[in-house]
């Protein structure tokens, strides 16, 4: 297996070097971190790509940015086919400034598949050098999208947050948490907010659509899965899920 704490691509001079690693459903890459900035993306199966700061749900139409140094583990549900792009500091002006996700265009696919075939070394005025500056444009071009789940950074907070993604269709509300803290509903909110970013009601909304991703991608009957994941019927679920994503669940993987 791959080691991701110590791979040789980190330590090469290339602007860009792209890799293909397969995975199996189910496995876990521990936390890492690369002196590189890192595109994460699978042209099947989906990634579960976890940091301090949060948590992105990757589909084989996204993928996520992350800058150098930050720290990451993977976790594949569904066969992963993961193909990751390293770009040198000298090579990011013009892409993304934080960690994010974006759409990855027909386009955009077959240059990422077409640079885990070039070699680790190439001269940047051949074929294979033009091609890599043509994916550093095409990367630049790509709008941010939804897929981030902000994680809070007060211990209180992130017991809810657990203990919602263990069980996304809990019913209880911001009352209910705010009891089990021992604070007033008020101090909950402004506690939430504070360490996450967004309010309580839109983090659960996001964690219960970002963590159906999975379950979508496990094949699982779309009812199923609105139900698992705290919605009472299929057209609600269906209903958030296109307000999100832009797409009905059920055509979100053809």
């Amino acid at each position: 297996m791959v080691d991701h704490s110590s791979l040789f691509y980190d330590s090469l001079a290339m602007p860009v070097t792209g890799v293909a690693v397969d995975y199996p459903s189910g496995h876990q890459v521990p936390a890492h971190s690369h002196p590189r900035a890192q595109l994460i993306y699978a042209i099947s199966g989906v990634l579960v790509v976890e940091t301090p700061v949060g948590r992105w749900v990757i589909p084989p139409t996204r993928g996520v940015w992350l800058q150098a140094g930050v720290e990451h583990s993977l976790r594949m549900r569904g066969t992963a086919c993961m193909r990751s792009l390293f770009v040198n500091p000298e090579a990011i002006e013009g892409l993304p400034v934080g960690n994010c996700v974006i759409d990855v265009s027909p386009l955009l696919r077959e240059l990422i598949q077409a640079a885990t075939q070039v070699p680790a070394q190439y001269r940047a005025e051949s074929r294979d050098g033009r091609l890599m500056r043509f994916l550093l444009d095409e990367l630049r071009s790509l709008p941010v999208l939804p897929f981030h789940l902000p994680w809070p950074n007060d211990e209180r907070i992130a017991q809810v947050c657990r203990a919602l993604e263990q069980n996304p269709a809990q019913e209880g509300g911001a009352e209910y948490w705010a009891e089990q803290l021992a604070m007033s509903p008020k101090t909950f909110h402004r506690h939430f907010l504070r360490s996450t970013g967004i309010t309580f009601g839109r983090w659960r909304q996001q964690a219960r659509l970002l963590l159906s991703l999975e379950a979508l991608a496990e094949g699982l009957p779309v009812l199923q899965v609105a139900l698992q994941h705290g919605y009472d019927s299929q057209s609600a679920f269906a209903a958030a899920f296109r307000r999100q994503f832009g797409v009905p669940p059920s055509s979100f993987y053809s």
